[in-house]
């Protein structure tokens, strides 16, 4: 059934001119003249407003809870990349679900560093506006509030604080942000900082309306010394100050106070409409860093200054891809998917007195020259949101190389799971596909040796490590065997298995590109290690013991055990360099076909013995009606494109819009399980314009089906990709024809650098397939089993599995 849309126009003929985006000079004479003349607007699409930020929703995502997750969000106000992001807490000091849709009372604006309620925060504080009797304590401070009155926009966070007839703002820099406090008439009118628990402390400084201090809290991966150093400036003097300290006991008229969990009240007449504002920003190096970031970033601006330039720069950004015609609902869930994969890494640097770059290391405690970015998994990230950025961002991506390279010389090992260091959480190699993936789409600027020698080291030792994440567990049996056994105690052992391979190819790829001929020979043999965990018998991946017999009994649907957040059905798809290898292995393009559709179509059936209990990613699958296909975690997002690889391209069309038309939208409910650090997003934006990063390290993409009739990409070095999708609507998600510049497309993907040379691409839609479109082996996505760079593989190296 098709949601009902809303016809929306823009307000004048004026406005209507502005919303259509001119082409670039990069366009041909043929594109030029289609760009211009889009296809006809159908009455329920529109031309979108020209403020982008209109469309986004940083609530998106935010019903979620330990059971169901919608999104696992909270309504980030941040620049993108930011040092520090801004959000509301529902919930209490500690709890990861630190914002929940469905609750009724803020307890505080808090600076926030969570990537992730699993991984929870650390650095937090908050501030809170109170009236009346003085409440400072976080349940005694807590004010009911309406999303009626709630402005949630990445720039820009407002709520009536309804208990205290008070109205709180606050708009970012990337490590600073201003608040503005709209007071009644009151002669008993507080602003409380809480510094939080695990250690903190607050220094008042009346003279200069201003307070000092830091926050200690955390949930892991920092070193002894770490500190969040923070100062606020007021607009306005103190009519009294106090501090509190541990268990919340008021210290009045003191200016000083540190503990475990201590904070500071200051009191204020205020008249009805008046606006206190307060200057804050923080720094992970020192306090009078922090005195610096205010400076550097807010200086003597204002609160509607600062407002003004965060509106700018993420106008800046989410108009990198401008949408210029769809229907009003995917307009809104695109940008704010969009708003999510521009928050993740972390900028965890900043500049000191002498102009130049420094950061304060989570692995060593020091103090150290050069950029370095954090808060973030790559077991999510790889898949989409790093080839992402290496589409649109390369500059970003080599900054991201460079802080990779200063992680390794900092710690000794490439980081798998940072926040803001070392975390011992999920699993893979993936360090090495977002490098090597950077390197094949021409990213360049960062020192390529030594991450190269880096993901070596992952391949060579396993000693020494500081996490079970980090490098590779397993790796002796890795590397004796071509997998990690079923039963030698390494939990997830085939998800671990097929990750290491396609690392493995990824490293094949860069060690070619390096001249690293010997290394490229093993890393391609071992590329193929796949095979060995194929059980012909059922059809599927199933672990595999020490003596090489298959794990027993199997089951396909059992969670975990040999998988990670999945099950056999889900990891069995993991082979993201080698389809046609796969393909083959399952019995050929009908077999491997069939098995997709089965996927998609049977009961969402699971065993969850392996937890105790039904994990909610599980749940999430088990909802949504979608079969077994579990769009709600990483491993399995991918699927709906391998339709490509069996010369059944409408398949993947009907799949992929069918996703995005049921399981998104800009809600609080909006996605089908965890968001995960843009990733869950970054599927929607890549499948929205078309085409999808299957196989990172790859330079191409697959193709799908685009959401949008006329979509504009300002692409590096200025250059613009118009992507066109004539006669396109809800119901027409079948690619009839393709052209790139006017020139027919028969294959079913892109290549990276024609992208990048800007230009029209053409997608004609309809309401039925084409299914003699894209069907030969010419039209097939890459595989290494049939690209012409392919070796043979060594028989002794299938032979090491010990039958």
């Amino acid at each position: 059934m098709f949601k009902i849309r809303t016809l929306l126009l823009c307000s004048s003929f004026t406005t209507l001119l502005a919303c259509q985006q001119q082409p670039g000079p990069a366009l041909t004479a043929t594109a030029t003249q289609s760009a211009l003349l889009p296809a006809p607007l159908p009455t329920d699409q529109i031309r979108p407003q020209q403020n982008l930020l209109s469309y986004v929703d940083t609530r998106m995502g935010t019903d979620s809870s330990f059971e169901l997750s919608h999104g696992n969000t909270y309504p980030a106000v941040a620049m993108p990349w930011g040092m520090h992001f801004w959000t509301p807490m529902t919930a209490k000091i500690g709890d990861g679900w630190t914002y929940q849709y469905d609750q009724h009372k803020i307890r505080g604006i808090k600076q926030t560093h969570q990537p992730s309620p699993w991984l929870n925060d650390y650095g937090a504080f908050a501030l809170m506006a109170v009236t009346g009797a003085l409440k400072f304590s976080q349940d005694d401070r807590a004010s009911w509030f309406s999303h009626k009155t709630e402005t949630a926009k990445p720039h820009h966070y407002k709520v009536y604080l309804a208990d205290y007839d008070v109205t709180a703002e606050v708009t970012p820099t990337a490590r600073a942000a201003q608040f503005r406090f709209t007071f009644p008439e009151n002669k008993a009118s507080y602003i409380v900082l809480d510094a939080f628990d695990k250690g903190s402390m607050v220094k008042i400084l009346p003279e200069q309306r201003k307070i000092i201090g830091y926050a200690r809290n955390n949930h892991g991966g920092v070193p002894d010394n770490f500190h969040n150093y923070f100062v606020l400036e007021f607009s306005k003097p103190f009519k009294l100050q106090h501090t509190f300290g541990d268990g919340y006991q008021l210290q009045p008229n003191s200016i000083e106070q540190s503990g475990q969990h201590v904070g500071a009240v200051l009191g204020f007449d205020t008249v009805k409409g008046e606006q206190i504002e307060v200057k804050v920003a923080s720094s992970f190096i020192s306090s009078a860093q922090a005195e610096l970031n205010l400076q550097q970033e807010i200086g003597n601006d204002r609160f509607a200054d600062t407002l003004a330039k965060a509106d700018t720069e993420w106008q800046q950004q989410l108009g990198r891809i401008r949408v210029q015609q769809g229907y009003p609902d995917d307009i809104k869930t695109f940008y704010s998917a969009l708003y999510r994969v521009l928050l993740f890494p972390r900028r965890f640097y900043e500049t000191d007195a002498t102009g130049q770059t420094v950061h304060y290391s989570p692995y060593n405690g020091q103090v150290l020259p050069g950029k370095m970015f954090t808060d973030n998994g790559f077991w999510d990230t790889f898949r989409a949101v790093f080839p992402f950025f290496h589409l649109m961002y390369p500059e970003l991506a080599s900054d991201i190389m460079q802080g990779l390279v200063n992680t390794y010389k900092e710690s000794g090992w490439l980081p798998e799971w940072a926040s803001p260091g070392h975390r011992d959480v999920m699993i893979g190699s993936n360090s090495a596909v977002i490098i090597a993936d950077a390197y094949a789409k021409g990213i360049r600027g960062f020192d390529i040796d030594t991450l190269y020698q880096a993901a070596l080291k992952n391949t060579r030792v396993e000693a020494g490590r500081p996490a079970k994440s980090v490098g590779r567990e397993g790796l002796h049996f890795y590397n004796q065997l071509g997998y990690v056994p079923y039963d030698v105690g390494i939990h997830e052992n085939a998800a671990r298995t097929l990750e290491y391979a396609f690392a493995d190819f990824n490293l094949a790829r860069l060690a070619t590109a390096l001249g690293k001929t010997e290394d490229a020979k093993r890393f391609t043999a071992q590329a193929q290690n796949y095979r060995l965990l194929f059980d012909a018998d059922s059809g599927w991946m199933r672990g595999r013991n020490k003596d090489g017999q298959f794990q027993s009994p199997f089951n396909a649907l059992k969670w975990g055990d040999a998988f990670t957040e999945g099950n056999s059905l889900h990891y069995s798809w993991s082979v993201f360099h080698d389809i046609a290898g796969l393909k083959q292995l399952m019995g050929g393009d009908e077999l491997f076909s069939a098995k997709l559709d089965t996927v998609f179509n049977m009961a969402p059936g699971f065993d969850d013995s392996y937890y105790g209990f039904t994990i909610h990613e599980i749940r999430e699958m088990q909802i949504v009606d979608f079969g077994n296909y579990a769009h709600g975690n990483q491993p399995i997002q991918h699927m709906p494109y391998l339709y490509n690889y069996a010369g059944k391209p409408w398949r993947t069309q009907a799949e992929v819009r069918r996703i995005m038309q049921k399981l998104y939208s800009a809600a609080p409910d909006g996605y089908a399980g965890d968001e995960d650090n843009g990733q869950t997003s970054a599927w929607y934006v890549f499948s929205a314009l078309g085409f999808y990063p299957v196989t990172p390290g790859v330079p191409e993409y697959v193709i799908g089906s685009p959401l949008f009739n006329a979509v504009t990409l300002t692409l590096p070095q200025g250059k613009q990709l118009q992507i066109n999708a004539l006669n396109n609507q809800q119901d027409r998600p079948f690619v009839q024809a393709l052209q790139l510049n006017g020139q027919p497309v028969e294959q079913n993907f892109l290549r990276h650098n024609e992208l990048l040379q800007g230009g029209e691409l053409r997608f004609d839609m309809s309401a039925t397939p084409n299914t003699s479109r894209g069907v030969n082996e010419q039209s097939r996505p890459y595989s290494v089993s049939t690209a012409a760079e392919a070796t043979t593989m060594a028989d002794s190296h299938l032979n090491k599995d010990t039958h």
